[in-house]
């Protein structure tokens, strides 16, 4: 029994060390690249973009399902981008509310006779809708028969006739000149052929929101939002930032991306066979993209070009990361080829084993780890110096790194431009690995026996609707 508790602890340490070896390295390579970033495009000139003849066409695919309380600001948002030539095409995935009802009050719809062509398999599309006003030409909305996130890109990439696709969430806002950015690196590429560009992702609870735009950045009041901002600022800041650089990224956030289109139809177009349809994308044309033996990129921006709605409660964020758990792990079987595989390049020998090691398999590790010092504790036998000093280390190390993406974001971007907000973060730094970080490990953990157990639901967010998290500082309450 010695023995065992010997090579467990070793083991623990171990991995422990070379997990924040790992996170140290990746905080590095962030740093050098977002420095490359900024100084690259401290010059930048976005009007030439947008009066350039070579400017790709765009289409903004937006699948809604029951977004009645934000569909129509959304889409004036999804309007009024900064670009010259795309269209906006929002599909009506069988809602329940009256989400269509309104966009045909709002933007006078009406059916259209439209020829489209079946590439990509989806449900039956029951009619397209164009808008008799001339303002609101760029729109096109679809409405369907009910058959899931994935399968509404599908009939948005079969309606879509652009060179690249922007795939988006109905209830997403957009930075005015998102595009504009998203499309600059499709458009500087030369030795390799650009397939995919995504962006940073912002959390607008307790934002101040008026007409589909961002008024005023707030922290959000509550606590599980706010951890979920460091937890955002991190991962894409200090994660996806190392990655696209080391050319190993697997994930564009299905808030916003922006895909070139053909590659995505001869790759197959989004699977409805998985709740990570974000992901899996992303490996699947990475992976076509390899066997056809052309160069290509994934490139990730560190601006922040999309804002959104996170859950504010236990239960809502359960349901959230339970489907993300199960999408990881789906994407991760379905292309489990990839593992160490060098005819893939570095996304076969350190994106796809990165992500199995520290993203999926890393809560799991870590849940037995705590069985197992609990079992310690109570038969009497646990290393009280050992476990205080290696969790004064892991405590200090997770505080230090959040702390440092927020550095990160303050010498960058600088959104929070409020000291007391930036105060605020930094002690959500040191709350977090305490009282919301325990929590998103068993919620990881529950996600795997979900997936076990045959659970297969998608566990929708109740939104609230972004009036409802406008904020003002004159003391008024915010509507519940």
């Amino acid at each position: 029994m010695d023995i065992l508790k010997m090579l467990i602890l070793h083991s623990i340490f171990i991995i422990t060390v070379l997990i924040f070896t790992v996170y140290l390295i990746l905080t590095i390579f962030s740093a050098v690249s977002l420095r490359k970033y900024l100084r690259k495009n401290s010059y930048v000139d976005y009007n030439s973009i947008v009066a350039s003849p070579m400017t790709p066409t765009l289409s903004l695919i937006a699948p809604a399902y029951n977004e009645s309380k934000t569909i129509i600001d959304n889409i004036r948002t999804m309007l009024s981008l900064y670009y010259n030539n795309y269209e906006v095409i929002v599909i009506n995935d069988g809602s329940k509310d009256d989400s269509l009802e309104k966009m045909i009050e709002a933007y006078e719809l009406e059916k259209v006779n439209y020829y489209f062509d079946y590439r990509l398999p989806c449900k039956r599309i029951r009619g397209v809708y164009k808008s008799r006003n001339r303002s609101f030409k760029k729109l096109t909305v679809i409405d369907k028969i009910n058959g899931g996130k994935a399968d509404s890109l599908n009939a948005g990439l079969n309606v879509s006739k652009n060179d690249l696709i922007v795939s988006i969430d109905a209830d997403s806002i957009m930075e005015p000149d998102a595009l504009l950015k998203l499309v600059k690196p499709f458009l500087e590429s030369k030795d390799k052929r650009v397939i995919g560009a995504g962006g940073v992702i912002r959390i607008a609870n307790s934002c101040e929101i008026s007409g589909g735009h961002i008024k005023k950045i707030h922290l959000p009041r509550k606590f599980l939002p706010r951890a979920q901002v460091m937890e955002y600022t991190r991962a894409f800041l200090m994660g996806r930032m190392a990655w696209s650089e080391l050319d190993g990224l697997l994930l564009i956030s299905g808030a916003l991306g922006m895909f070139n289109r053909e590659i995505v139809i001869q790759s197959g177009g989004y699977s409805t066979d998985t709740v990570g349809e974000d992901m899996e994308l992303v490996v699947r044309i990475r992976k076509h993209m390899a066997e056809q033996g052309e160069p290509y990129d994934v490139i990730y921006i560190p601006d922040p070009l999309c804002w959104t709605e996170v859950p504010e409660d236990i239960r809502t964020l359960a349901k959230q990361r339970s489907r993300w758990t199960r999408g990881t792990l789906e994407t991760l079987i379905t292309h489990r080829n990839l593992f160490f595989n060098k005819k893939y390049g570095k996304l076969g020998l350190l994106g796809y084993p990165y992500w199995m090691i520290f993203e999926w398999l890393a809560p799991i590790i870590e849940f037995c780890g705590i069985l197992w010092f609990i079992f310690l504790a109570v038969t009497g036998r646990l290393n009280w110096p050992f476990f205080l000093l290696l969790l004064g280390f892991v405590y200090f190390f997770a505080v230090s790194l959040s702390i440092w993406s927020v550095v990160f974001e303050e010498i960058t971007f600088h959104k929070y431009e409020k000291r007391r907000d930036v105060l605020k973060l930094i002690g959500v730094a040191f709350a977090e690995p305490l009282f919301y970080h325990p929590l998103v490990m068993l919620m990881n953990v529950k996600g795997n026996l979900d997936k076990i157990i045959g659970r297969n639901t998608w566990g929708k967010m109740e939104r609230k609707g972004f009036n409802n998290h406008s904020t003002s500082r004159k003391g008024s309450k915010r509507r519940s």
